[in-house]
């Protein structure tokens, strides 16, 4: 996806921080629509179907974990990339933003280029899920991204969500080594809870459900699918 072709709906009710981000990201390319609260930004939103949404959390009328909330409600959104741009730093505003649908969040005050990289960042995971829609096969496993369904032969197997992630992340590429790093961020992003053995314990419960054999260590490194 080309920069000019990448949408971003910006929503502040700070007039300087819609002028200043917006002058910014538009001189990168990106076509940029903004909103100075909650409400405008759904209705923008539902208008102009973004790529991305950069979204504050405390405005007038309606603030930003509300809206998201919203947003996130609606199917024709459901792939829009969601994350806070906020002076409000605070554990549980982080929590908060993530349990509304918030895909990342980002504090106050960020540097232009710093902001660009994390654009960037956000739309490369838009065009993966994008481009992850659909059906695969390998081996005897047929992977389903749109219903989240995994068949061993003639076997369903149900997963939770961040396992059949992983999964179908390690799958698509077999015999590729993801690195640890690469994992967690292609994963779980951001997430503030995640922890450092976090990635073990799913793996441990896909060899259980899925087959040891097909999961392969790389010592200080990370993991790979072997078919």
């Amino acid at each position: 996806m080309k920069k000019k072709e990448s949408k971003i709906l910006l929503v502040d009710d700070e007039p300087d921080i819609l002028e200043i981000v917006g002058y910014n990201l538009t001189s990168e390319g990106y076509q940029v629509f903004t909103a100075e609260n909650g409400a405008k930004a759904i209705s923008q939103a539902k208008k102009h179907k973004p790529h991305l949404i950069i979204l504050d959390v405390m405005m007038p009328v309606m603030d930003g974990i509300e809206a998201c909330e919203k947003i996130r409600a609606i199917p024709e959104l459901s792939d829009t990339v969601i994350t806070f741009l906020t002076a409000r730093g605070e554990d549980y505003s982080q929590v908060a933003g993530f349990d509304a649908g918030a895909d990342d969040y980002i504090t106050k005050p960020i540097k232009p280029k710093v902001l660009n990289s994390k654009v960037k960042a956000l739309l490369r995971r838009f065009k993966q899920e994008e481009e992850e829609d659909g059906n695969f096969s390998i081996g005897n496993l047929t992977i389903n991204r749109e219903e989240y369904k995994i068949m061993k032969g003639k076997q369903e197997i149900i997963l939770p969500r961040k396992e059949f992630e992983l999964l179908s992340l390690l799958a698509s590429k077999p015999g590729k080594v993801f690195k640890r790093e690469d994992i967690l961020d292609h994963i779980w992003g951001n997430e503030v809870v995640v922890g450092g053995r976090t990635i073990d314990v799913h793996i441990r419960k896909l060899r259980e459900k899925i087959g040891d054999e097909k999961f392969k260590t790389v010592k200080g490194v990370g993991y790979k699918f072997v078919v």
